[in-house]
């Protein structure tokens, strides 16, 4: 008896977070449904997410422009789905194709559609500030016609089923699978008195890096002693939005500016600093929020949906307003004294059905 085809489109997954979805995904699929389905994945590169009992069908001309990538998704992928009759397509970039199959399904993990453009994003990256302009519309295209759609927390969902009018049954929040394993609790490693504040992200506007830059500059003038840093994971040849927070910054020299790291320089910062600042304004999870929970140390964290969903089961938590420079200052300034009492626990979720904590229970969903 023919097997029926599940294809798995990640065309447009090649780094980071995004990549870890697509190996995470095939390396489940491979093991639990190779042997009764017929598994093809439309990827950038095979070499990236090698796995058994998947055949492969690379497409890297998917990066050259957003044309291409729209040709694929909407015209090219239409074929494909008349020539392999899959019984599943799913789709792991956001994007909605136009394909026939008995069930579709999209993974959506680009939190663009729910940001609020500003006029510096359009100084500091116009591609990027059109793009998000842009991404609402292209969410929505055909997002219906899926039998599911994937997210990673519940305020997305909540957004999603608002924003495109589908029904939170047909919504399944996975939260991204995480070391859980808890690390003893390790001291800082400076020796010298100097209490040290990380926040390891890419410069992206929403990133918001410009507050902890306001509140170095707060804690500079009106800190007799001086006695913290702050590690940030630039060095200003980034983008045009890191060359503008290392341009105004630069003179506080509390503010090291140590450039991209690789995962495990980021550890070692994990080890020896007291506090993460995480103050990014837009996030469809939040990695070193996740990453640095396990240390058992205190967190700053914006005060917005995301960054409680994440944070829920840490045992040290603070939340800030992330428009406010002078808030995070004075929290940061309790910790350099040694005041950790306005630190609390943040409770978990509710997990809301549909809700998966694997892929195995995604598919579970996708295939019953």
């Amino acid at each position: 008896m023919n097997k029926k085809t599940i294809v798995v489109s990640a065309i447009n997954l090649f780094e980071g977070g995004p990549l870890t979805i697509l190996q995470d995904c095939l390396s489940e699929i491979s093991k639990s449904y190779g042997s009764s389905y017929r598994i093809i994945a439309l990827v950038h590169n095979k070499k990236l997410c090698e796995y058994p009992n998947v055949e492969y069908i690379e497409i890297p001309q998917s990066r050259r422009s957003w044309l291409h990538r729209i040709y694929f998704e909407y015209f090219y992928f239409r074929g494909l789905s008349k020539k392999f009759k899959p019984y599943l397509w799913l789709s792991l970039h956001d994007i909605s194709p136009n394909v026939y199959a008995e069930r579709k399904a999209v993974y959506c993990h680009n939190p663009t559609p729910f940001y609020k453009t500003q006029m510096k994003d359009l100084y500091y990256n116009y591609k990027y500030f059109l793009f998000s302009l842009f991404y609402k519309f292209l969410y929505g295209i055909n997002i219906k016609k899926n039998w599911f759609v994937i997210v990673q927390q519940n305020w997305i969902r909540d957004a999603f089923s608002k924003m495109y009018q589908i029904e939170k049954s047909k919504i399944i929040v996975a939260r991204p699978k995480m070391d859980t394993a808890t690390i003893e609790r390790i001291e800082p490693t400076n020796k010298n008195g100097t209490c040290r504040f990380v926040y390891p992200a890419f410069p992206r506007p929403f990133k918001n890096f410009e507050i902890i830059g306001e509140a170095a500059r707060i804690l500079f003038q009106k800190n007799a002693k001086n006695n913290f840093e702050i590690v940030l994971t630039i060095d200003g040849s980034e983008n045009k939005y890191a060359g503008s927070i290392v341009n105004k910054y630069k003179d506080i020299e509390q503010i090291k500016f140590v450039g991209l790291l690789s995962k495990d320089q980021v550890q070692e910062y994990y080890q020896s600093s007291d506090c993460l600042i995480f103050p990014s304004k837009l996030e469809t999870w939040g990695l070193p929020v996740s990453e640095f929970l396990v240390y058992k140390k205190p967190m700053l964290i914006a005060d917005l949906e995301y960054a409680h969903e994440t944070a829920a089961g840490a045992s040290a938590v603070s939340f800030f307003d992330p428009n406010s420079a002078q808030q995070l200052a004075e929290q940061m300034q309790l910790i350099i004294d040694g005041d950790r009492s306005f630190f609390a626990p943040c409770p978990e979720t509710e997990k809301k059905a549909p809700y998966a904590s694997s892929w195995n229970e995604i598919f579970t969903l996708l295939l019953q």
